[in-house]
């Protein structure tokens, strides 16, 4: 990467243990010694109609909940937006049961749980339900998930000069995968990026890649076990970063390490 990445950051969604929105979970992520461990709740979301919510995965719920909640405090219009969406687990839930069925003597796959499970769906149930024909992405790199698609995100912002929505999200598998990839609770997060010369504009990162560094803590011990147990929740030193620049606290002296490819980190630094 030549230069640096720049983007504004327009809206922000978040749901994870104890974290049930952004307006709320802002407050607990400035202050981690008020977050409290409880486990993820996932409301259903309301984009879907009824049909559509019993048939979408947990991993399709976590993301579309965290993408309201960010399109909303942006302001803007869902159909409008391109999307990066970005996951390590995807769909574990319907990749176990097809697993399943492939076992059983009748080796009968259901059609439902197959369209499921493509790791595009989140974002396929996304544009469905705002109508949306913007372009879409689909990522997963394991662990740098979330450091891939914030990447591909400025990238595309950098490029075309519009807004791009941003969603991770990760669900834990169950057994027995869950016994090679242990996953212990759900967590989602979405951004809404913009150009720099966006109106009402946010917090500004600065995006550099470099050598691998040890990514930056949370300085909790809850809140990192969070982040090194779910790939998606590698996003909560920039969360927390960016709840303290909102509260108006000055920036931090040093960029925000995250996750990326093997050999390289993402250097983030708001402004």
């Amino acid at each position: 990467m030549s230069a640096p990445l720049q983007a504004r950051v327009l809206g922000i969604g978040v749901l994870g243990p104890g974290l049930a929105d952004w307006a709320t979970g802002a407050a607990l992520l400035r202050d981690p010694a008020t977050w409290p461990a409880t486990p993820t709740a996932v409301p259903p979301p309301q984009r879907l109609p009824a049909t559509e919510r019993r048939r979408a995965g947990p991993v399709v719920k976590v993301s579309l909940v965290a993408a309201d909640q960010a399109v909303a405090a942006a302001g803007l219009e869902a159909a409008s937006l391109a999307t990066v969406f970005t996951s390590s687990t995807g769909e574990p839930s319907n990749c176990h049961a097809l697993c399943e069925a492939l076992a059983a003597p009748e080796r009968l796959v259901s059609p439902t749980r197959f369209t499921n499970s493509v790791h595009n769906a989140p974002g396929g149930y996304w544009h469905i339900a705002v109508q949306g024909m913007a372009p879409s992405t689909s990522l997963a790199a394991h662990d740098a998930s979330f450091g891939a698609g914030l990447l591909e995100a400025m990238t595309q912002v950098a490029a075309t000069g519009a807004p791009v929505l941003l969603v991770a999200a990760d669900v834990p598998y169950p057994a027995p995968l869950d016994a090679k990839r242990p996953t212990p609770d759900s967590f989602g997060v979405a951004l809404v990026l913009g150009p720099m010369s966006a109106e009402g504009a946010g917090p500004s990162l600065t995006l550099t890649l470099q050598a691998e560094t040890a990514p930056t803590p949370c300085g909790h011990e809850g809140l990192d076990r969070v982040r090194q147990g779910v790939p998606a929740a590698r996003a909560l030193p920039l969360l927390q970063a960016l709840a303290r620049r909102q509260a108006g606290d000055a920036p931090a002296a040093s960029p925000v390490l995250i996750e990326a490819l093997p050999g390289l980190s993402l250097a983030v630094a708001l402004a």
